[in-house]
């Protein structure tokens, strides 16, 4: 057997001066499996550039997952379902595929507090975040307090404009408290405007019928919850809360006791 290569000064001067610096992370091992394959160059050399491609990948969508407001611990993998927490798993399937993005639908999630519905749709937004969509993840209050702000330096119209380019706007915890009218406005322009040309997933407390006393026009309240769930999959998430299993645990692993403190070696009088 021939003694593996190994990466040369030259070599890693090299590689990071074309901007592949990366590559010496998983280089070594990917020279002694080159080495105990007998794989050619040209195999290898896709080996180790599909590495990089990956890496890049990964990279690229971490940094747009962060952009998007995106909690990076609330992705698919971490989703312990093992949990009593009941929901129809087809509408999740058809959600988690993003036919629902591509076609300009919407998505509302619904059930009681702490049942794992945020985590769900940070979910969905990680998905498609991957699969290289706009995504921008806010809670309902924040996102209104925003807009709110921005009316007194005339920024609103470019806020909106922003709202309304994303592929995927995830509002959470919509209509918890009562909507005023400039709330009501924003909600209803926002909603209406992206009314089958983009997708909006809402994740909520309340059922929609109970979002029509909470919002001061009537009119608009009507008009953008009928436009949302017309074009809406709808998925309800009932059973124990989810966060309970996310509580710190005790564990029974022994402490290792502080050093005794010094003691002083002044004499007291």
């Amino acid at each position: 057997m021939s003694p593996t290569p190994t990466v040369t000064p030259e070599l890693k001067a090299l590689l990071r001066r074309v901007k592949l610096g990366r590559c010496l992370d998983t280089l070594p091992e990917r020279l002694a499996l080159a080495s105990t394959a007998a794989m050619g160059h040209a195999e290898f050399l896709e080996l180790v550039l599909a590495d990089e491609v990956t890496r890049r990948d990964t990279s690229s969508a971490d940094r747009r997952a962060r952009t998007a407001g995106l909690d990076p611990s609330m992705t698919l993998d971490r989703w312990d379902d093992t949990t009593k927490i009941t929901y129809d798993r087809s509408t999740w399937n058809e959600l988690c595929s993003l036919r629902f993005v591509d076609a300009g639908h919407n998505a509302v999630i619904m059930g009681p507090v702490g049942v794992g519905k945020t985590f769900l749709a940070t979910a969905l937004g990680h998905v498609a975040v991957r699969r290289r969509h706009s995504v921008h993840f806010e809670r309902c209050d924040r996102l209104l307090k925003r807009l709110r702000a921005s009316r007194l330096d005339n920024s609103h119209d470019n806020e909106i404009r922003k709202l309304l380019r994303v592929d995927l706007l995830i509002i959470d915890d919509f209509a918890l408290q009562s909507l005023d009218a400039v709330d009501t406005a924003d909600v209803y322009e926002i909603i209406v405007e992206r009314h089958r040309t983009a997708s909006t997933v809402i994740t909520s407390n309340r059922e929609p019928v109970e979002w029509l006393g909470l919002m001061t026009d009537p009119l608009l309240a009507q008009s953008a919850i009928d436009r949302l769930q017309s074009a809406a999959h709808e998925l309800v998430l009932d059973g124990e809360s989810y966060r309970q299993r996310q509580k710190p645990g005790v564990t029974n692993e022994p402490v290792d006791a502080p050093p005794p403190r010094p003691r002083s070696s002044r004499r007291r009088t």
